[in-house]
């Protein structure tokens, strides 16, 4: 489990180097049947989003963690990243303001992740 967490951490201060914004990671382990973790993220626009997938992905390998299933295409404004474990969504604004996966997922632990 102590993988897992390290690895979504890992996703998620990826995101944060380039420039992802209201990064949120939930523990939805005792909600949950189909994974451990939620990474969800802002980006301002369509091109940050392709470049916030790619870096995911390519932090994942680091990580162990092979990309499962893509759903969604930047121009859609909302793309998720199933890595098993880690569901990784990724929004622009208004997607992100729409779907409010945070407030779905109030139950869960909201995780702390950047490293000092």
């Amino acid at each position: 489990m102590q993988e897992t967490l390290t690895s979504a951490k890992a996703i998620a201060n990826s995101i944060a180097d380039k420039k992802g914004r209201d990064i949120v990671m939930i523990d939805i382990r005792e909600k949950s049947s189909f994974a451990d973790y939620f990474v969800n993220a802002t980006a301002t626009n369509i091109r940050m989003l392709d470049t916030l997938q790619n870096e995911i992905e390519k932090t994942g390998k680091e990580n162990g963690v092979e990309l499962r299933h893509a759903e969604g295409k930047a121009a859609s404004g909302w793309i998720l990243l199933d890595f098993g474990d880690i569901i990784v969504n990724l929004f622009l604004e208004e997607q992100r303001s729409t779907y409010n996966i945070e407030k779905i997922w109030s139950d869960g632990a909201f995780i702390e992740f950047l490293s000092e």
